[in-house]
């Protein structure tokens, strides 16, 4: 009784058939359909998270860090490629700006926070932090050059624009490709974090330990109700994004990311209370490299198969700024390998400005 009645993400699953009732009996309400099916999408991006870590467990650790890696953004990536069949990719590349700013302003800031609270000062491996920002300047020449490459070559037609956003992409998978390797065998040292806090996190849970079916199942049943509820929450968001006076910026900088990103930004602030700040940055910003890295190219060469139109590497001059900036203020946060309390308001107070700046983007 104790176990069912402790606060959970498991509880907003009431959300999903609310979310079904709301959209066959009240197809009108695009508001109501809308936040019920992001409420939705919460929990069942962690039953997803939680059926990955188990399956990572019982693969080992080469196979389990490479399903880690790859699925570690399965719910994001649902999400997105459903809005790219409708053919919203602006509201796609706003969501890939929001996943990156959200991870290191807003998680790392929620760690540092929470953490900082209950522990005066944190350490961490600032080599592996430096090495996961190293990842992230890479990826930010790769969104800002193809829209300074536009804006500085008028007259430059979609199609030179096309080939330089898939050449890009197809440099940013080798790289996370590499990127694979490096963590995982060559310099794995780096990201095990303390093994003997993660083998007591991992054996806490040893009572709640899934077995290959069950966590197959979940896995793919989880992953069915997300796209599901990703077809309803795309369906629902133009509509919700006017009544609500927001901007498809906004929505998909801050909601869509959110949303995605709800069950990591748990976890990551759990272990930071911890005091396991190695595996909360591993979660955070690892999650950043790897939407960065592989979410963004993959979905932009996917777009040539799914999307009524291709999408390219141009973002908005606002959402390329956004990433500089916070890449920047990472690369200064992360080389100390120390944190409090203090620095996770500032990095929350720059995401707070950040998300108003892109609330008050004038709606089309």
């Amino acid at each position: 009784m104790r176990a069912f009645l402790r606060p959970s993400l498991n509880w907003l699953l009431v959300f999903l058939p609310a979310c079904v009732f709301l959209e066959h009996a009240y197809p009108e309400s695009h508001t109501l359909i809308f936040l019920s099916s992001c409420a939705a999408i919460i929990p069942l991006a962690g039953l997803l998270g939680k059926a990955t870590e188990h399956l990572s467990d019982l693969a080992g650790e080469a196979l389990g860090g490479f399903l880690n890696a790859t699925l570690g953004n399965a719910a994001e990536l649902i999400i997105a490629i459903v809005a790219l069949r409708q053919g919203l990719t602006d509201v796609v590349k706003a969501s890939i700006t929001g996943s990156i700013i959200g991870n290191i302003l807003l998680v790392s800031g929620m760690a540092f926070l929470a953490g900082g609270i209950r522990h005066k000062t944190q350490e961490f491996n600032a080599a592996a932090a430096q090495a996961q920002v190293a990842s992230l300047v890479l990826v930010t020449v790769g969104l800002i050059v193809p829209g300074a490459f536009q804006h500085l070559s008028q007259g430059t037609m979609p199609e030179t624009i096309s080939k330089l956003s898939v050449s890009i992409c197809i440099v940013l998978l080798f790289a996370y490709a590499l990127s694979l390797v490096f963590s995982l065998y060559t310099h794995k040292q780096l990201f095990s974090g303390n093994r003997a806090e993660i083998a007591e996190l991992h054996s806490s849970a040893a009572e709640s330990h899934w077995g290959l079916r069950s966590s197959l199942v979940v896995l793919v049943a989880s992953t069915v109700l997300i796209a599901w509820m990703s077809e309803i929450l795309v369906g629902s968001v133009s509509e919700a994004a006017k009544t609500l006076g927001m901007s498809s910026a906004f929505i998909g900088v801050i909601v869509v990311a959110m949303v995605g990103n709800a069950a990591e930004h748990s976890s990551a602030v759990t272990v930071a209370i911890k005091n396991r700040m190695d595996l909360s940055l591993g979660i955070a910003l690892g999650s950043s490299v790897q939407i960065a890295l592989f979410v963004a190219p993959f979905l932009v060469l996917l777009s040539y198969v799914v999307a009524p139109a291709p999408m390219d590497l141009v973002f908005t001059l606002g959402e390329m700024m956004a990433v500089i900036l916070a890449v920047s203020i990472c690369g200064n946060v992360m080389n100390r390998g120390q944190s409090n309390w203090f620095v996770g308001v500032l990095l929350l107070a720059v995401y707070i400005i950040l998300g108003l700046a892109f609330y008050f983007v004038p709606t089309k």
